[in-house]
């Protein structure tokens, strides 16, 4: 119940750093005001979803819609929250993975609504997501899953640089901190986890585009914001990964175990 509640409040945060981080403002001052007729908002009209809804979807002072978005900000995050409450219970990685997951939401929506993800989210997010991880690491003495977080970091951040010096009209340098970002929020659940969020988030991205054009909505030049599809194969990971991961892995011991019989039974 707790970590729902943290996450409204956590979603409206995000809503007012999706607007104002791409525009370059702070998202501490001036206090949140309506974008067209400026007008500050006050307490009772600032409460996630509810005020929403009580205000028609409308600015008090000037009617002009409020964009849907907010409110599904709130409500996503706190789903999300109570998620991966459940997912990890009382683990000392639970804060690390809810504060990866708040920055993945932000960089998400600037993605899908201006095409940016912009420094200024990757890398507090980052910054946050290690030192929660570093502070796990030194409660429960697994040092050898911060190793494989740095490497799983590092490796994602290196190959789509790769990608990007060979073919930067493929991949924008925003998606190469995302992937560095990526690699350190789920290394420590293991580089299985990296490997499921790039192919949940490239098969998501290419089932898109192959439904917009077949809409007639989009071409094969058409840009989509592969940054949102990343972050959520980052979160379909993080949620569903885990039996996914167990199940190829029971897969692949069971081949490696099996293929010396296999061969034998067929020998002549």
């Amino acid at each position: 119940m707790f970590i729902g509640l943290l996450g409204l409040a956590v979603g409206s945060f995000l809503n007012v750093a999706v607007s104002r981080v791409p525009a370059g403002l702070s998202v501490v001052r001036p206090r949140s005001a309506c974008p067209r007729c400026a007008t500050p908002i006050a307490a009772r009209d600032n409460v996630p979803i509810v005020s929403w809804l009580l205000l028609g979807r409308r600015c008090r002072a000037c009617r002009v819609p409020i964009p849907a978005r907010y409110p599904l900000m709130e409500a996503l995050t706190a789903i999300l929250f109570a998620a991966e409450a459940l997912r990890f219970g009382r683990s000392e990685v639970l804060p690390a993975q809810l504060v990866f997951t708040a920055g993945l939401l932000a960089l998400g929506a600037c993605d899908a609504e201006q095409f940016l993800l912009p420094r200024r989210l990757v890398y507090p997010t980052l910054g946050l997501t290690a030192v929660c991880l570093l502070a796990a690491a030194a409660a429960t003495g697994q040092w050898h899953r911060l190793g494989v977080t740095a490497a799983c970091g590092a490796g994602a951040f290196a190959a789509f640089f790769a990608l990007n010096r060979v073919r930067p009209d493929w991949l924008g340098f925003g998606d190469v901190r995302l992937a560095g970002l990526l690699g350190t929020g789920l290394g420590w659940l293991g580089p299985w986890y990296l490997v499921f969020t790039l192919l949940a988030g490239s098969i998501a991205g290419l089932l898109v585009g192959v439904a917009l054009m077949a809409a007639g909505r989009a071409t094969r030049h058409t840009r989509l914001p592969f940054g949102l599809f990343l972050a959520a194969g980052a979160i379909a990971a993080i949620l569903f990964g885990a039996p996914v991961i167990h199940w190829y892995a029971s897969v692949s011991d069971l081949y490696a175990t099996g293929a010396p019989l296999t061969r034998a039974l067929h020998q002549p």
